[in-house]
């Protein structure tokens, strides 16, 4: 991270050797998974909102929170490995969901325009204090050094973004050579596997990388808002399964 933080991640090779939780994935459902995850996920949640208004193990609880986003996609690899078809239909999200997902979960540019948003809605919220010196450290004080790494890394996000969308483009584009007399549906599958991950491991990179340019206090604000839209896109998406007409 940035001045007033020492918090950061190991880059280790994304989805490697997963963790002991991740060894119940062999019986139960990927479904199954993210039911008992999301539960864990809000319970964090809430321990991060609890923790916005104080300073005190601040750093532990983003590195819980980091660690349960890393738990989620060792087992949604594990899973693509299994039946990649599957995950990319994402029976597990609501039809709201997933009509936003950009190849079965959150588009990675997403955390650039929530960090823009927050930033200018808490600047406005202390524009006065801004104007008369005072600091607040929250995410509406990004320093200039930070505005450049947001710059910047969303620019290298951007690129990553168009490769994969290409991939998986040109993926489909190769369906009709399923149907052929020397086709490798094996073959086909295992690229989709490949395109999944690479999504995934973008995502993950790109929590990473914000987190670790913010300071404790901005990391917490932003996983807040990041978790609020995620929950809330899902409460929307339940409602309206819940409601609508089956055909």
């Amino acid at each position: 991270m940035n001045q007033n933080s020492s918090l950061e991640f190991q880059h280790k090779p994304f989805l490697t050797k997963p963790k002991q939780q991740q060894t119940t994935m062999t019986n139960p459902t990927f479904t199954q998974f993210y039911e008992s995850w999301y539960s864990q996920f809000n319970n964090l949640i809430h321990q991060l909102t609890i923790s916005s208004s104080q300073t005190e193990n601040s750093e532990e609880l983003i590195l819980k929170v980091m660690s349960h986003y890393e738990d989620y996609y060792n087992a949604k690899s594990m899973a693509a490995e299994k039946d990649p078809l599957h995950v990319l239909s994402s029976p597990w999200a609501t039809s709201l969901e997933r009509s936003l997902h950009w190849i079965a979960g959150w588009r990675p540019t997403t955390a650039f325009h929530l960090i823009y948003t927050e930033s200018s809605l808490l600047f406005e919220s202390h524009i006065v204090d801004i104007l008369r010196g005072f600091t607040t450290g929250d995410l509406g004080d990004l320093s200039p050094n930070q505005f450049r790494r947001v710059s910047d890394l969303q620019c290298d996000t951007v690129k990553e973004e168009n490769s994969i969308t290409e991939e998986l483009s040109e993926w489909q584009d190769n369906a009709s050579d399923m149907m052929g007399p020397e086709s490798d549906i094996n073959n086909m599958i295992e690229r989709l596997v490949s395109i999944i991950k690479k999504a995934d491991d973008l995502r993950l990179r790109t929590l990473r990388s914000v987190v670790e340019f913010l300071s404790p206090q901005q990391a917490i604000e932003f996983l807040i808002a990041s978790a609020e839209l995620t929950v809330g896109i899902r409460g929307w998406g339940l409602n309206h399964d819940r409601s609508r007409p089956r055909i």
